[in-house]
């Protein structure tokens, strides 16, 4: 009996540690979703106090030039596009949250 229990805590804590681990990389993916989505907030700032009728993008590793209005088009898209994807993240971020605590409640119950 002992011996199942110790299997059952180290199983436990394995999953803990994988959920601890999504977890961190989930933040990590959030963040940098942001980090771009503060980027595309900075560029359409700069794009509508333009005077500009043409600016440029760089696609990889050449400038294009295009219209603004185009520009502002695809910027409010992918900008749409991250707000979905941190959306979803937080979403799963909250999941895997609960299932911690969950899974924290249960190691103190046999460590207990």
């Amino acid at each position: 009996m002992v011996n199942m229990e110790k299997k059952e805590m180290e199983n436990l804590i394995n999953q803990f540690q994988n959920y601890q681990q999504q977890l961190q990389n989930i933040l990590i993916q959030k963040e940098s979703l942001k980090l771009q989505n503060i980027e595309i907030e900075k560029a359409l700032e700069e794009l509508n106090s333009s005077k500009e009728k043409d600016a440029y993008k760089i696609t990889g590793s050449i400038m294009v030039s295009k219209p603004i209005e185009e520009l502002k088009k695809e910027l409010n898209e992918t900008k749409e596009t991250l707000g979905v994807r941190i959306k979803s993240l937080e979403r799963t971020e909250e999941k895997i949250s609960l299932k911690l605590k969950e899974m924290q409640t249960k190691l103190k119950g046999i460590s207990g």
